[in-house]
C-alpha cells in the first residue's frame, strides 16, 4: 500500500478554475468547455447528487458516473474505459459545490468549481494526489484566492487521511460518515 503526490516536471498549464453545471430537470451536464451532454440519470439524496452519462467523443473513456458531495467538497467519479484501457477505481476532484445555484433563478442547476487538485484511488492498494503544482500556480497568478487554495488543500488532507485509514477504500470511508454511494455500472 502506498500514497504518493504526483507533479509534472514541466510547468503547470495555468488556467482559470473549471466550472461545470448539472441541470437536473433538463437532464443535461454542461462540461467546463461549455459542451452540453445528455445525462442518463440524476439521483438526489440527502448527501449529494449522482449523475451518469456517456462520454461521447472521448478517445479513452466510454462512460462516467459521479457523486457530488457538497459537505465534503468532493466529486467522486468512476469511469468506464473503452476496451483495452485500464483506469483507477475512483477519480476524486476537489471542488466547491453550489447545489442552490439554480434556485436563485428558479432552476435545478448545481454548479461545481474545480479546485485543481485530484486524487486517484486504486482500491485496497494506493492513492495518488495530482496537480498540486496547478493549485499553487493558480494561487500565485491570482486565479484563485488564498482561502480557496487553503480549503482545497485541507479537503485533500482530510480525504487522503480518511481513505488511507480505511485501507484505500473510498466506500468504507464515506459509509462511516453516513454516505452510501450506489453506482449504476459496478
Amino acid at each position: 500500500m502506498s500514497f504518493e503526490i504526483t507533479s509534472l516536471d514541466a510547468g503547470p498549464h495555468i488556467h482559470p478554475p473549471k466550472v461545470e453545471l448539472f441541470d437536473v430537470a433538463g437532464m443535461v451536464n454542461t462540461d467546463p468547455k461549455g459542451f452540453r451532454r445528455d445525462v442518463d440519470e440524476y439521483r438526489r439524496t440527502g448527501f449529494g447528487l449522482y449523475m451518469a452519462r456517456p462520454m461521447a467523443g472521448h478517445p479513452h473513456l466510454a462512460y462516467i458516473e459521479s457523486w457530488l458531495l457538497p459537505e465534503f467538497g468532493l466529486r467522486v467519479s468512476k469511469w468506464r474505459p473503452k476496451p483495452g484501457r485500464v483506469r483507477e477505481d475512483f477519480y476524486i476532484d476537489l471542488v466547491d459545490i453550489d447545489p442552490d445555484f439554480g434556485a436563485r433563478t428558479g432552476s435545478t442547476v448545481w454548479r461545481v468549481v474545480d479546485a485543481y487538485l485530484d486524487i486517484l484511488v486504486y482500491t485496497g492498494d494506493r492513492l495518488e494526489v495530482l496537480d498540486t503544482n496547478e493549485v499553487l500556480a493558480a494561487l500565485e497568478s491570482g486565479l484563485i484566492a488564498a482561502g480557496t487554495a487553503q480549503r482545497a488543500l485541507e479537503r485533500t488532507y482530510r480525504t487522503v487521511e480518511g481513505i488511507t485509514r480505511y485501507g484505500y477504500d473510498v466506500g468504507a470511508w464515506l459509509a462511516d460518515s453516513g454516505v452510501q454511494l450506489v453506482w449504476r455500472n459496478t
